[in-house]
């Protein structure tokens, strides 16, 4: 599943970071600490790698 802007590839990145082990999880905010939870390590590698080139910083909600 791809990252739809630019927040939720950054705060995937951040949380795959943590479910890795290379942050502490005590660091993880918001969305981040959400997804490091409920997303598996291949997930997060889907999201993560999105490339920012073209999508919304934010998405509005509808």
């Amino acid at each position: 599943m791809p990252a739809k802007s630019a927040a939720q590839q950054k705060a995937a990145g951040a949380a795959l970071s943590a479910k890795r082990g290379d942050t502490p999880k005590k660091d993880l905010k918001g969305a981040s600490r959400s997804m490091e939870k409920s997303m598996t390590e291949r997930e997060l590698e889907d999201m993560a790698s999105t490339s920012r080139k073209g999508k919304p910083e934010h998405v509005t909600k509808k």
